[in-house]
């Protein structure tokens, strides 16, 4: 005990030392008001979700209509997530039917044809019949960018013309309620079951045709498990709305826009006061001017007078240009100067690209997409970045429009099934049994962009030749689905020869020949060359 005590300082001693410590934030409490770190409060991320969605949201939406940087941005991302549609990659589980690999094949290519068609379609797939599901898909993105969700109705429209009834319709994200009742399960507009923790039903806020606003309760799921209400989005445990992305640089946004308009005026006001006439004027009169009441009325009359003569000769003098301006013949002793603009400093486009450098790494891609400028980027570094940068935008599109068209894919596969178009053994009763089964799919976007197509083939080949990479892997590497590739190619040849036969040519040899036993290509012989040459 005597041992901790003199661990203590003791008030009054000559001597007062601080105790030892350990621990995070040390030196906080000493710090000035200026230095000193906030005190945030250490909550669930629902809760900090549910008090900051309006005003949040809608400064995200603020800045993607009104800022240049971030809406060109987002369209770039559109671009490269979706292209002009996310294609389907059906890949069932046909097992519990006794079905071998080539059944499942031929099943898998029926799926995706028609899907193929019923997405062309506006009338098909939308709701409203407006857009295709490639522009869903990218109406999608736009919106999760603003609000960081996207809920959306899959219904059933029967409608004239149309071969399906299912329809989908996005449905703005500021619509879903933000009440909350503990005693129901409610929070934030979402409706959980009371021992099932998924959602049951999602709570909207609409308005009437007469312009008044009701609350109107949707299901999630209806009872075989057809969709109903999706709700797009991503986050954290214990989530259940979602929030923009745009959140963390809401504040570096907004610093930009300062920076960017503080600099306009002042580069404003030096324009408009770019010229200043330098005169010289009587500075003993000027001085006897601001000397004692009695002789400054005097003084004061002479130098108004100085100055009524010399306003009296500018107005005799001048050279009017119309909405270009004037030409003034000064007076004796005035000199004309002109200014110009300081503004932008040479320091402002250093602290510009600190900021966009934030606003691209919350956007979650490269500064240069963001501003377009590559000065200073080599080809190392473009291919470092896209390397980094890519999986994120692998990511947000498996879980973003992947998820939303995953879910509106399970409610057509169902119809489909049910009407007799696509037939199944046990017709619609074996998919409600085995639909996660067969519902399994990949999506498919535009490839990772490559800083040089040559080198990238031949990193393709190189690994390709070392046995680490199969044709599959390069396929998905360039945004191509192997299957459809190798059908493609089979088709190709077909039609070629067919063609090659009814002009009497000799038919081609099959691509696999032409391949060498490394994957390159292999030399052709003499004799097909002289061949082809005859022909």
């Amino acid at each position: 005990m005597s041992t901790l005590r003199s661990l203590v300082p003791v008030r009054g001693s000559p001597v007062e030392r601080p105790a030892p410590s350990a621990g995070y934030l040390r030196g906080e409490p000493g710090m000035g008001v200026s230095l000193a770190m906030p005190r945030p409060v250490l909550r669930d991320r629902a809760d900090n979700i549910r008090a900051a969605w309006p005003q949040v949201n809608a400064r995200a939406d603020d800045a993607l209509i009104n800022n240049g940087w971030i809406a060109g941005c987002v369209e770039q991302v559109v671009a490269l997530m979706i292209g002009s549609e996310l294609r389907l990659s059906y890949k069932p589980d046909c097992s519990a039917f006794g079905w071998d690999a080539k059944q499942t094949r031929a099943f898998a290519s029926r799926v995706e044809g028609r899907f193929r068609i019923y997405g062309s379609q506006p009338r098909e797939v939308d709701a409203h019949g407006r857009y295709t599901l490639g522009q869903l898909q990218a109406a999608v993105v736009r919106q999760w960018f603003g609000t960081g969700e996207v809920p959306a109705e899959i219904d059933w429209l029967p409608r004239a013309g149309c071969e399906t009834g299912t329809k989908v319709r996005l449905i703005p994200s500021h619509w879903l309620s933000q009440k909350t009742d503990p005693l129901t399960n409610l929070y934030q507009g979402v409706r959980s079951g009371l021992r099932d923790p998924e959602p049951v039903s999602y709570l909207f806020e609409t308005r009437d045709p007469m312009g008044f606003c009701r609350e109107v309760e949707k299901r999630a799921r209806d009872g075989f498990g057809r969709p109903k209400i999706v709700h797009v989005f991503d986050g954290v445990g214990n989530q259940v709305r979602g929030i923009t992305p745009l959140a963390p640089a809401l504040k570096i946004v907004r610093q930009f826009d300062q920076l960017a308009d503080a600099t306009l005026t002042a580069a404003m006001i030096h324009a408009i006061f770019a010229a200043t006439i330098e005169s010289d004027y009587p500075t003993e009169q000027v001085l006897q001017a601001l000397q004692g009441e009695g002789e400054r009325d005097e003084l004061a009359g002479a130098f108004n007078a100085f100055l009524n003569q010399t306003a009296d000769w500018h107005k005799n003098v001048n050279i009017d240009l119309g909405r270009h301006g004037k030409i003034a013949h000064l007076l004796m002793g005035e000199k004309l100067k002109l200014h110009g603009s300081e503004h932008p400093n040479a320091t402002y486009e250093a602290f510009a690209n600190f900021l966009l450098r934030e606003i691209a790494s919350c956007l979650g891609v490269m500064f240069e997409d963001l501003t377009g400028d590559y000065r200073g980027a080599t080809y190392s570094s473009i291919r470092m970045g896209i390397a980094k940068k890519w999986p994120l935008m692998e990511y947000r599109r498996r879980v973003i429009p992947g998820r939303f068209t995953q879910a509106l894919f399970e409610a057509w596969l169902e119809e489909e099934i049910d009407a007799g178009r696509i037939e199944i053994p046990g017709g619609i009763d074996a998919f409600v049994a085995n639909r996660t089964s067969l519902c399994k799919a990949d999506w498919k976007g535009p490839p990772k962009p490559q800083a040089d197509d040559a080198k990238a083939a031949k990193a393709h080949q190189t690994w390709f030749e070392m046995g680490v990479m199969s044709r599959e892997q390069i396929c998905n590497d360039l945004g191509a689905d192997h299957e459809e590739v190798i059908r493609q190619r089979v088709d190709e040849e077909m039609l070629e020869n067919e063609l090659r036969a009814e002009a009497g040519l000799p038919p081609i040899e099959p691509r696999s020949r032409m391949i060498g036993h490394n994957g390159g290509p292999a030399i052709a012989d003499e004799d097909d060359d002289q061949r082809d040459e005859a022909a």
